[in-house]
């Protein structure tokens, strides 16, 4: 009877310790690669050093490449799920989409099969916005900066409708190409994905 009861004991617990283990991929482009940054000063290792501190007991995975659009992350994330197998997909893509002009719906039905096939292979999916700026013309802008929203509410995800949120107006936040932020506004872009995100590892 007590070896029955040690050996269950033993099983809820490697059974909790996997439920709260805890792997996010994330998936973006210069924003997340930390264009222009040395290493460790980048949002996403800043999210590894605050996952640490707040006693998550998570692993991170930085999958994005500078200059990446949503194609180039649906045709890269297959084989990342396989790879790393996340619980928490982070979907940081459509800038470089946009900036060029690409058609709004084939960036969406692209963020859309990557947010399908995360949660298809078990992971939770935040989406991770941006805007264009109004030079692109309001009907362009306007579906563009919703698009987010609208994959994130079909999976059930989380959202983070603007990425650049808290520094877009002050340029002393971006480098010299005026594209991408420097080190010290990096604390920033964290402090702006980490509320959405904590609630989905919640």
């Amino acid at each position: 009877m007590q070896m029955a009861l040690a050996t269950l004991l033993l099983m809820f617990a490697a059974s909790n310790t996997h439920a709260k283990s805890t792997h996010i991929l994330i998936v973006g482009d210069s924003l997340s690669a930390g264009y222009g940054l040395s290493s460790g000063e980048g949002w996403v290792d800043l999210l590894t050093k605050k996952l640490t501190a707040e006693k998550f007991s998570a692993t991170v995975t930085n999958a994005s490449i500078s200059g990446d659009t949503t194609a180039g992350g649906l045709s890269r994330l297959p084989a990342l799920l396989a790879k790393h197998k996340p619980t928490l997909v982070v979907i940081e893509l459509g800038g470089n989409d946009g900036l060029r002009g690409s058609p709004v719906a084939a960036a969406r039905a692209n963020l859309l099969k990557m947010a399908e096939l995360s949660k298809a292979a078990g992971a939770k999916v935040l989406m991770v916005g941006m805007r264009m700026p109004p030079n692109f013309g309001p009907s362009y802008t306007a579906q563009f900066e919703a698009m987010y929203g609208e994959v994130a509410k079909a999976v059930n995800g989380g959202l983070v409708p603007f990425f650049l949120e808290k520094i877009a107006t002050d340029l002393s936040k971006f480098q010299a190409d005026r594209i991408h932020p420097t080190a010290a506004a990096q604390p920033a872009l964290l402090d702006t994905v980490w509320p959405a995100l904590v609630k989905l590892l919640k």
